[in-house]
Formats: C-alpha cells, structure tokens, sequence
C-alpha cells in the first residue's frame, strides 16, 4: 500500500469537515505529538477555527472505537486531540520547518485531493441503490395496480352477464295505474 494510501485512511469527516488527528500527524511529520502540539501553540496565529479545533470528549470517543488498539496508544489520555482539516495539516509543514515536514504535506494534499474525488463515487453509488430501491418499489405497486384491475375487470364482466340474463328473460307487461289505466278498463267494460 502507497503513502496516500496510508494518508488517506487517517482522514476522518468530523463536523461536516475532513480532518486529521493530531497524533496521526506527528506520525507522518516524524516528531512527537507533544513537539507538534507545542508548535502550533507557538504559531497559533497560523491556526484560525477552521484549519483545526479540538474533539470533543463524544467526538474522541466515536473515532477511538474505529481504531486498532496500538493506535489508540500513541494518544495520551489526558487531552483530547486536536483534528486538523486540510488546510490546517498543511500550514503544519511551515511550523515544523523541515524537510520531511515538505514532502509529507505534498503527500498529505494529494490524500485529502484523493478522498475528495472519491467522494462523489460513493455519492453515485448510493444514487444508484437508492434507484433500485424506488424502481422495486413501483414494480411492487404495478403488481398489486394490475391485481386490482384484473379484479375489478372479473367484476364488471360478472355483472354485464347478470344484465345480459335479465334482458333475455321474457317480461310480463306491468299492470298499467292510474287515470289512463283507470279509462282503459272504464272503456273495456263498456264494450263488453
């Protein structure tokens, strides 16, 4: 596995943002957390809101589970760490001063450029089976749609051949009523 490779698996989205942790980076940079951390309070001017912030104790807590157990070690249990977005972990390279320091913020970039153009692959990807997902959805509905309409047509087809059966029988006239029906007999009796 390449550096960025390496690089790229120790970014983590926090608060809507990619960062790196700060022992993470002391790593990469080859100099102790304490020394990193001591730098940046020495240039914190270098270091506004969002180029890093510290984690909240919850924030340690959901990371930290994610990690092997010998990573977990190289953060002291006294302070939470600080994370470090992508412009953060680069301006580290100009307080560290150091060749290493140069050539892994170049690394570095390349990591956090490299899981930004990953990142709308696993956004299509989502699309996608959100796709699938919605079209089986339809499908169970066009079912249970033609279902009722092969039902409702079974019943119109039972019902015209009800009216077809009544239409065919032969019908008695219906006696007539009133004033017709009443001069109509008048007229009858007095012809016979």
């Amino acid at each position: 596995m390449n550096d960025i490779e390496l690089i790229k698996r120790k970014i983590y989205e926090l608060r809507g943002q990619r960062v790196m942790l700060d022992f993470d980076l002391a790593e990469l940079y080859n100099v102790e957390t304490r020394v990193l951390n001591q730098a940046v309070k020495r240039n914190i001017e270098r270091f506004p809101a969002d180029f890093m912030f510290r984690l909240t104790a919850e924030e340690w807590s959901l990371i930290s589970s994610q990690f092997v157990m010998t990573s977990r070690a190289k953060r002291p249990k006294s302070a939470l760490p600080m994370a470090f977005t992508e412009h953060g972990a680069l301006m580290l390279s100009s307080v560290l001063r150091s060749d290493v320091a140069v050539g892994i913020s170049i690394k570095v970039t390349r990591a956090f450029v490299a899981v930004r153009r990953a990142l709308p692959i696993i956004a299509t990807q989502r699309d996608i089976e959100d796709l699938r997902q919605r079209v089986k959805a339809l499908e169970e509905s066009g079912t249970a749609t033609q279902a009722a309409v092969e039902e409702t047509r079974k019943e119109l087809m039972q019902i015209y051949e009800a009216l077809t059966q009544l239409g065919e029988q032969k019908q008695e006239p219906l006696p007539e009523i009133g004033y017709e029906a009443i001069r109509k007999r008048s007229e009858k009796e007095a012809k016979q």
